[in-house]
């Protein structure tokens, strides 16, 4: 069963947070992260990519950025730009994109959790990247940014968050992307305790979005706990930050697929190629989207054409065979293009759905890419069937829109 706590956040004052928060540290670079943050001296950024303090970008992994990244957590605080909740508290933090609101309990989840697979993952970590983010956590003694979990949907915990946000938010903004982003904090202890209680009746957390991170977190809690020769099992550390969402309020959205190269094919062949495993029908000169799932859209020399997937080339019972990553991998990208490995071959590229249709077909129209190939979004059903089996969704799957803003709560390890 799920084990979390309220905390102590650490949070901005109300008058600057607009100043504060930014995206996540991993879904822009170190360039766009110093024009984001130019001329703001109290953007979360100098904390969570601190390199762009320097007056030429250096490694981000060099071990002046990790220590810039702690003055610069002590600064925050010491000038007041962010100050610590004086009780522990649970938060809702909601996010509005498109008229749609979905709304996630900000808590503390269990390291043991973590570790015992009662958090379900569906990718798999690169060690670089954890024993980075682990480096980030260790010395900040934070988690600066959370993690984004989802959960089964529960009424009652539907009804308290309706509660309690019919009262006045503490934060409630848009950002310059067009997302609005609202806040409340949970003091009730009556709701505190309630919500714990609740939580604690579900059996499993799943990860949506922060794989590196949540590795990041539990492992560094796991090693406070074996340096503690007075280790209890109740510290701070024994926690990390998520937040948590109801998982019919989610949507996943495409994550499509951009070739270089019909791997020494014609055109003629490559789409006879294709009518092996697929109906294939042309759609003209705009690229359209997938109509539903095992129907796939290629755009090729200015054409689109609508794939649908034969009988036999997927199987319902197997919750990665079934698939529409599988399929197309299996049958388009490695028996008719030759890329074996998604994470590595450079043939390929990656593009989430956030950006449209259009920049695939820019993409192809310009000459860069000969091929794009878009893919109906994976459901949450299929990401949490597969993290329930124990199986790990191939690469490049899920993309979750809007991500999560950093720095509305900050959650120290002390």
């Amino acid at each position: 069963m799920a084990v979390i706590k309220p905390f102590r956040g650490i949070r901005p004052p109300k008058s600057i947070v607009k100043e504060v928060v930014c995206r996540p540290y991993d879904v822009l670079s170190s360039l766009e992260a110093r024009l984001e943050a130019e001329g703001n001296e109290k953007s979360l950024y100098r904390i969570i990519k601190p390199e762009i303090d320097f007056e030429t970008i250096i490694d981000e992994h060099h071990q002046d950025v990790y220590n810039r990244a702690v003055e610069n957590f002590n600064k925050f605080q010491e000038k007041g730009w962010l100050v610590q909740d004086p009780e522990e508290y649970y938060y809702v933090y909601a996010q509005t994109m498109n008229a749609k609101t979905q709304y996630g309990l900000v808590v503390c989840s269990h390291v043991e959790d973590y570790m015992n697979d009662r958090i379900k993952k569906h990718e798999l970590t690169r060690r670089d990247k954890e024993e980075d983010r682990m480096k980030h956590v260790r010395i900040n003694n934070a988690n600066i940014e959370p993690v984004f979990f989802a959960y089964p949907d529960n009424n009652e915990l539907d009804n308290i968050v309706k509660r309690i946000i019919s009262g006045t938010a503490e934060y409630d903004f848009i950002a310059s992307d067009g997302v609005g982003h609202h806040f409340w904090v949970i003091k009730d202890k009556n709701d505190i305790q309630r919500i714990t209680e609740l939580f604690a009746t579900i059996p499993d957390l799943y990860i949506a979005d922060g794989h590196h991170r949540s590795a990041a977190a539990a492992l560094v809690g796991a090693e406070k706990a074996k340096q503690n020769p007075d280790h209890k099992g109740d510290e701070e550390y024994n926690f990390f930050m998520a937040v948590c969402f109801p998982d019919t309020q989610l949507n996943i959205i495409d994550y499509n697929r951009l070739v270089k190269d019909l791997n020494g094919l014609s055109t003629g062949e490559f789409l006879k190629k294709l009518k092996e495993h697929f109906t294939v029908e042309e759609k003209g000169a705009d690229i359209t989207p997938p109509t539903g799932l095992h129907n796939f859209s290629v755009y090729l020399e200015g054409k689109c054409y609508s794939l649908t997937a034969k009988e036999g080339t997927y199987d319902d019972n197997d919750p990665i065979g079934v698939l529409d990553v599988t399929i197309s991998s299996k049958y388009i990208l490695d028996e008719i293009l030759g890329i074996k490995d998604l994470r590595s071959d450079k043939r390929i590229d990656f593009v989430g759905g956030i950006r449209g249709l259009g920049e695939l077909k820019k993409r192809v129209d310009s000459g860069e890419m000969k091929l794009a190939l878009a893919l109906y979004p994976v459901t949450m059903k299929q990401l949490m069937d597969i993290a329930d089996s124990g199986n790990i969704m191939p690469p490049k799957t899920t993309w979750f829109e809007p991500k999560l803003r950093s720095g509305l709560v900050i959650h120290k390890l002390d």
